[in-house]
């Protein structure tokens, strides 16, 4: 028989899924095209790294699901799809197997389809460095990302409805020796957010801004009142967050997330200060939709793409890319003035 926990998990792919739409977070930027190419397409390099870890490809398939059966199923393809194309890949929330060990296989298989791939383990702020360490060896993971998700949580039916996610992040940033990523969920990230974390010891963040899954939208719907829609534009968009994060970026490693759906939305991340990519929602999509070797063609395919738009930028890296001349929309420059953030 599912438990609940088990059949929250499978609710949440439905619903991700349901509301999944064509996006458009990333309009408020354009690069300024280059005319006379620096570099040939085999000079341009994706890798990056975050902290110690070396990433070949900038972009990384961001936390999905896993804690029931339908959900192993994906995310033992979406290891498959990882190790084909050597990126990284972050499981979904592992609390359920916390509390049921049962559930732990349908985290595991993710190591087993990718035994020496780049993974990343996922729990949320409320847990402690116990579980935070369990979670790390139950997929001999490379990194942790912790989950801050108090609009979530507020929002969902059973949620928490007090949280001490300063403590334990702290906590668990001093225990663990893999790097520690404290990660929102889709409603981006302050530029004090960004300042507390920093002096918690935190120094990788993942901005996920809205613009993607939206789960203030399906936490609502799981409502039976359906009654906090009000909330649907709640948070800050990935651009916003990305210059939010600006002041910080020379201090910290941002990573972004949130609403990208093509090779362009991640070039746009990088060129605002993102070292990598987090893409869940796209991928989910591409997963109930198209069989393994599609995708597969599909992710080489943005390789490729990623690597046109670096060399119309004449950026040879994703280091050099972050100064590549951007234009904004008014409507962004106004967010950044009422915001007093950098404006170069």
């Amino acid at each position: 028989m599912i438990s609940k926990h088990s059949h929250r998990k499978d609710e949440h792919v439905s619903l991700a899924e349901k509301f999944y739409s064509p996006r458009h977070t990333f309009e408020d930027i354009k690069f300024v095209h280059q005319s006379l190419p620096k570099y040939s397409l085999a000079d341009i390099d994706l890798s990056t790294t975050i902290g110690p870890l070396k990433l070949a490809v900038p972009f990384y398939i961001e936390a999905i699901s896993g804690g029931s059966p339908r959900t192993k199923d994906i995310n033992a393809q979406l290891a498959t799809i990882a190790q084909a194309t050597g990126l990284a890949m972050a499981v979904g929330s592992q609390s359920v197997a916390l509390s049921d060990p049962d559930l732990a296989d349908t985290f595991k298989i993710v190591r087993k389809n990718n035994p020496a791939g780049l993974i990343f383990a996922n729990i949320g702020g409320n847990h402690s460095v116990e579980d935070a360490k369990q979670a790390v060896e139950m997929i001999d993971a490379d990194a942790l990302e912790i989950h801050v998700n108090v609009a979530q949580e507020l929002i969902m039916p059973e949620g928490d409805r007090q949280f001490h996610f300063q403590k334990n992040i702290q906590e668990i940033v001093n225990a663990l020796t893999v790097p520690v990523i404290v990660k929102e969920v889709g409603f981006g990230m302050s530029r004090e957010t960004i300042a507390e974390l920093l002096k918690l010891g935190v120094r990788y963040v993942n901005v996920s801004g809205h613009g993607g899954t939206n789960f203030a939208t399906i936490e609502n719907f799981r409502r039976p009142d359906k009654s906090m829609a009000y909330l649907a534009d709640w948070g800050l968009s990935t651009p916003e967050s990305l210059l939010e994060s600006r002041s910080y970026q020379n201090q910290l490693t941002v990573l972004a997330s949130g609403g990208v759906q093509t090779p362009l939305d991640i070039a746009k991340c990088l060129a605002l200060g993102s070292s990598a990519v987090g893409i869940a929602g796209q991928f989910l999509h591409m997963v109930i939709h198209e069989d393994t070797p599609a995708i597969i063609d599909e992710i080489n395919g943005w390789k490729q793409g990623l690597k046109a738009i670096m060399m119309m930028t004449n950026s040879k890296t994703v280091s050099a890319l972050q100064d590549a001349a951007l234009v904004l929309s008014p409507e962004l420059i106004s967010y950044q003035h009422q915001r007093n953030l950098e404006t170069n």
